[in-house]
């Protein structure tokens, strides 16, 4: 009995110390910054989530047969305007183009010997050698032979402007999205290639109930949150399309971010919060917010510095960093905005 006894105060003992050791490893922490619960002034906002698109966005397709000799840029790569960005067989296209060539310098002398016999007929009908009609016939070959040459040279523009398509270039600046074919590939004209996008150009597309289309006016102040990058951006300006979609009753607006919007990508998904007036609540700055699983709360901070773990029903967010407190807190009462410290402190 004496031996367990003494095991037990041992263990106690080794506990004691162990506990006494690990509070002395702590850090130690300075004053705690805090913040004020207190009522404010903030805007009320409808919010929508909706998927960032591209202004422009362009589907770039062959615009003659042939095989693809050459892949220059890949998917994510930047591309500026004018650069070639594939290159189909021209082979084809170059032998078309030297045979339009020739026909054009046939043409050309046809049209130069149709020429000369003209000048020697009118000569001669002013000699009296030849009839009105040999004069006329003359004239009607000269015509013929210069609409040939005409035709000649058109097509011949035409094949050099078809071999100029076997080098694919970019329609503007921006970046490879999609590509739609391998090296060696056969194409046919209208064959989809390459997919891009101009990432300076982006927009937010949202419906939006007709019912709400009054509160947020033609053009509404909105602010876009990106939940994936945790940015706010506000937007350069909006548009309320004037179609609605009967299946829906809904109306597509669409929002536009500022130029060079960094991180922002086609497809990404973000959340509009459009601005329908203004109202006094209760907030805190949402860096006090300390989240575990589902589960919200904030470190109260006493007027002697103690602190205590409370949790709160907490409302929408604003653009400012505030968040709405919906329940757990009076007005007044402080707040840690560093819950880590505060929880160490504790």
């Amino acid at each position: 009995m004496k031996n367990k006894s003494w095991i037990f105060g041992m263990a106690w003992l080794l506990t004691v110390q162990a506990y006494a050791a690990e509070v002395g490893n702590r850090p130690r922490t300075g004053p705690i910054a805090v913040a004020s619960v207190e009522y404010r002034e903030v805007e009320q906002t409808y919010s929508v989530e909706g998927l960032v698109e591209a202004t422009r966005l362009s589907t770039v397709s062959a615009q003659i047969g042939g095989r693809v000799k050459e892949i220059l840029f890949d998917v994510g790569s930047r591309v500026n305007k004018g650069q070639v960005i594939l290159r189909i067989d021209e082979r084809e296209a170059a032998q078309a183009l030297a045979g339009s060539n020739a026909q054009v310098l046939q043409a050309q002398a046809t049209m130069q010997n149709a020429k000369a016999n003209y000048e020697r007929s009118k000569q001669l009908f002013e000699q009296k050698f030849i009839s009105q009609s040999a004069l006329d016939k003359a004239q009607a070959d000269y015509q013929v032979a210069r609409a040939q040459a005409a035709a000649s040279e058109a097509g011949a523009s035409q094949a050099s402007l078809a071999h100029s398509y076997s080098s694919v270039v970019a329609p503007y600046s921006g970046v490879v999205a999609a590509r739609l074919v391998e090296v060696g590939e056969m194409v046919m004209p209208g064959k989809p290639m390459m997919v891009g996008f101009d990432p300076a150009e982006m927009r937010v597309v949202v419906s939006v109930p007709q019912y709400k289309l009054p509160d947020i006016g033609a053009h509404p102040k909105v602010m876009v949150e990106v939940p994936s990058l945790s940015r706010w951006v506000k937007a350069a300006s909006s548009t309320v399309q004037p179609l609605a979609d009967a299946r829906t009753h809904s109306t597509q607006v669409r929002v536009y971010l500022p130029a060079n919007e960094a991180g922002v990508y086609p497809g990404m998904f973000v959340r509009a919060h459009f601005v329908v007036g203004k109202a006094n609540r209760l907030v805190i700055p949402g860096s006090a917010v300390l989240h575990r699983s589902e589960v919200l709360a904030v470190y109260v901070v006493d007027e002697k510095g103690g602190v205590k773990l409370r949790q709160v029903r907490l409302g929408e967010a604003g653009a400012d960093g505030s968040i709405e407190v919906l329940a757990g807190l009076n007005p007044g009462e402080r707040v840690a905005l560093d819950p880590i410290k505060a929880g160490m402190k504790q």
